[in-house]
């Protein structure tokens, strides 16, 4: 059956009375075929339709039940399940139609938004601007699809620790945490096949800040709820607005918190809430040591009479939920316990390591267990807040244990400021609606899958293996633990290894983005590179500051090089910022304000610090004495000792030419040179004898009639060796032209250990030298030649 012929959707068809939040996915889908073809699908009744509603709540499902086109089993009773079918003569009018058909509002909503993934749009098409490809023909394979049920009751997410980066992009995008912010979290929420929030509550006040939130989340299908520490679906913040100026106590401000949680529950009985219930102190923390026990219990039988005395029901026909979070753990491990209809939500460590799981033989409770889980935390050591640092391999581990031993109410994740955390937010929705369809040897096919969505087939698997990699290294340590002390400079060569790694990754990274399409490469950008530029560059940071502080104390002029590399790297964080800052013509401004280098302790400093280097001044010539080591001294041409010039005749550096670092020749090429023009290099030799020096010079003819260009060399004032570079050129194609460099050996006796001086003088213009290598036994082939010796102290 064709959904789109010649760039022409098929109608929607749909009944007006069906939940308001199955309308408002109706137009959504209406807006993604605008996006696919770029016509809007009429609501006429035509021979080929797509026809969408609520079994009771659609006249159009109800009738093709009556007609048995659809078996009313399938459907009647379920939960959040949806049925797409084509069906044959569904109504009047209609020869064929593809039915989208749903238990209950979220199940017709969920097959709404699958049609919408069919047709190419993906659910992060807003929050990671993934293009919608345009589409002439578009068909649909006749059959029956459903995704069943959700095995988790209460599948959702958390947005937290959301100042800076979040919060300044919705007051810059939206004016704050309104219903405009919130309908385009729930969309992506219920997109992914997910019910469930927890809002932020940094300073913030989901009810309070724009009153239309409450009312749009339920019309949607959001099942709202509250943080850890917020009873009652009242905000911590809301206390501080519009709390009695009294104490967070029970024990001394009971009425007055009474009453606070009373308008909490006065204001949201009449829509799908999950309550918080019990107790923590004021601004997320402990209770004090004597608020025991027996007080959370009173408390947690208080606010359960309030839900009856404002809801008129029983408080076990209200969910309700307990969060054994932190220390609160410990008041259950006493023997705290709540009624069984209250859902125990278990928690995490905060680092993504679950701490307690129900027996496997406990007895089941009627409200279920639930969990709390991370992929954000701000806390000790350090915060964990900027990028991904999610391995899928590792949350399915945990969360596979969890949903085992029976946890299957409420699955909710701290997602921080949502953005960084595309990919696992997929996957831990994903795996909450059906568990078992995962196990360690199809956890990359999901990888691959979701790239395919976002970047077209021909880019998921190398995509995919970039995601899986990047989570990776950065599991090892989170941006913020990452510093120079981290790793080991002197054993096993790690440092050097974990940031070769990282530059590796960047590398094929920046191929893959040189390859996919235009269209895809903001989304690309955001999802897989600039993680990985953005971490590739903080290991070259504390690599570089590792580096430089192994040289300070060793008063090493190489220090200050390391000392420039840090500040390079400190400088290109700011950079890469601004650069995602910009992407999508500037849309995510603030995203990545996250705090990420500087931490002094666990908390935020208010801005990245650089970290501190020193730079070496040298305190003479003298320390540009190279020691012998490893058989073999090897010097850069342009760390002489001494340079001499005569009348017009001077030494000159000619930066980044040749094969190393850069080469020294004598200027101006036409003035006469005489005895007093010459170079000294000093070596500190440990190893007596007869010895091959290579000196490596730029490959340059013999331009002279062929005479070649000459220089003489002297050890400690011996007599000189007349060399000639080139006067055996002959117009033949040598290896040294291939190889871009002239070798030229000459030997020399070191009679016993100690110091010696190399003079070397040029008799004619034109001889560029790059680097000198004395071979005392222990030279090794290279084709660049030994990186340079060290110097003498």
């Amino acid at each position: 059956m064709s959904l789109v012929e010649s760039g022409n959707p098929i109608p929607i068809l749909y009944d007006t009375q069906d939940w308001k939040g199955v309308v408002r996915a109706i137009h959504n889908l209406e807006e993604d075929f605008i996006q696919v073809t770029s016509k809007r699908p009429s609501n006429n009744v035509t021979k080929k339709s797509i026809l969408i509603g609520t079994i009771g709540h659609s006249t159009y499902i109800d009738q093709i039940i009556k007609s048995k086109k659809i078996n009313a089993k399938d459907l009647q009773g379920k939960n959040e399940k949806f049925i797409v079918k084509l069906v044959i003569n569904p109504m009047p009018g209609v020869d064929s139609a593809l039915v989208i058909a749903g238990s209950d509002k979220r199940g017709t909503i969920y097959g709404i938004y699958e049609l919408s993934k069919q047709i190419g749009v993906s659910p992060w098409y807003y929050w990671a601007d993934v293009p919608v490809i345009k589409q002439n023909n578009l068909y649909f394979k006749p059959g029956t699809y459903t995704a069943g049920e959700p095995a988790v009751k209460y599948r959702g997410i958390f947005l937290n620790d959301e100042y800076p980066a979040l919060t300044r992009w919705a007051n810059r995008t939206f004016g704050g945490y309104n219903s405009k912010f919130y309908e385009k979290v729930f969309e992506l929420i219920l997109r992914l096949k997910g019910n469930f929030l927890w809002p932020a509550m940094w300073g913030n006040a989901f009810y309070d800040d724009d009153k239309s939130n409450g009312a749009l989340a339920d019309e949607m299908g959001i099942v709202m709820s509250t943080s850890h520490h917020e009873p009652l679906a009242r905000a911590q913040q809301e206390w501080k607005r519009h709390g009695n100026g009294g104490a967070w106590d029970y024990s001394v401000n009971e009425q007055g918190l009474k009453e606070f949680w009373r308008g909490g529950v006065e204001r949201a009985k009449d829509w799908e809430t999950v309550f918080t219930i019990a107790m923590r102190g004021d601004g997320d923390e402990p209770m004090s040591e004597e608020q025991n026990v027996s007080l959370l219990e009173k408390i947690v039988k208080d606010q359960r009479q309030i839900i009856e005395n404002v809801t008129k029901k029983k408080a076990s026909e209200t969910p309700q939920v307990w969060a054994l979070y932190k220390e609160v753990q410990d008041y259950y491990e006493k023997g705290m316990r709540v009624p069984d209809d209250v859902t125990l939500l278990f928690c995490d460590d905060n680092w993504g390591n679950v701490r307690k799981l129900p027996d496997l033989n406990a007895k089941l409770r009627k409200g279920g267990y639930g969990m709390y889980y991370h992929f954000d935390y701000v806390g000790a050591p350090r915060n964990s807040k900027w990028i991904n640092v999610s391995q899928i391999s590792r949350v399915w581990e945990q969360m596979n244990l969890t949903y085992e031993h029976g946890v299957d109410r409420i699955w909710v994740v701290n997602v921080g400021d949502l953005k960084p955390m595309e990919y696992p937010i997929s996957f831990f929705l994903d795996m909450a609606w059906n568990p078992k369809q995962f196990k360690p040897s199809n956890l990359l096919n999901h990888t691959e899958s979701w790239c395919a969505q976002q970047f077209g087939e021909k880019y998921a698997k190398e995509a995919a293996r970039l995601i899986d990699q990047y989570t990776k290294f950065n599991h090892r340590v989170t941006p913020e633990l990452l510093d120079h002390r981290i790793y080991s400079l002197q054993n096993y060569n790690e440092f050097e290894r974990v940031v070769a790694e990282y530059k590796q990754l960047l590398v094929d990274a920046y191929r893959l983005y040189s390859e996919i399409p235009i269209a895809y490469k903001d989304a690309f950008d955001q999802l897989v590179l600039f993680p990985i530029n953005g971490m590739s560059n903080l290991y070259d940071l504390y690599y570089a500051k590792a580096k430089h502080d192994e040289l300070v104390k060793n008063n090493n002029v190489e220090a200050n090089y390391w000392a420039d590399k840090v500040k390079a790297s400190f400088e290109r964080d700011s950079l890469l910022t601004e650069h995602y800052h910009k992407l999508s013509n500037g849309k995510w401004k603030h995203m990545m304000d996250q705090v990420r280098i500087g931490y002094r302790m666990w908390n935020d400093p208010p801005k990245s610090i650089m970290p501190a280097v020193t730079y070496v001044t040298p305190s003479s010539n003298a320390s540009k004495v190279f020691v012998e080591e490893n058989g073999y001294v090897s010097i850069e041409a342009k760390n002489y000792f001494k340079a001499n010039n005569s009348g017009e005749v001077y030494w000159e550096e000619i930066p980044n030419l040749g094969k190393t670092e850069s080469a020294i020749t004598t200027f101006p090429v036409t003035a006469p040179l005489n005895n007093n023009v010459y170079v000294e290099y000093k070596v500190q030799i440990s190893t007596p004898g007869e010895h091959k020096l290579n000196v490596l010079t730029s490959p340059t003819l013999n331009f002279n009639a062929n005479k070649g260009l000459r220089y003489a060399i002297s050890i400690n004032g011996q007599p000189e060796i007349i060399h000639n570079i080139n006067g055996h050129y002959k117009g033949e194609l040598g290896r040294w032209q291939a190889q871009r460099i002239i070798e030229n050996l000459t030997t020399h006796k070191f009679k016993s250990v100690g110091e010696y001086t190399i003079r070397i003088r040029p008799l004619e213009h034109g001889i560029v030298i790059q680097k000198l290598i004395l071979d005392t036994g222990g030279l090794k082939r290279s084709y660049l030649g030994p990186p340079q010796s060290k110097m003498k102290l």
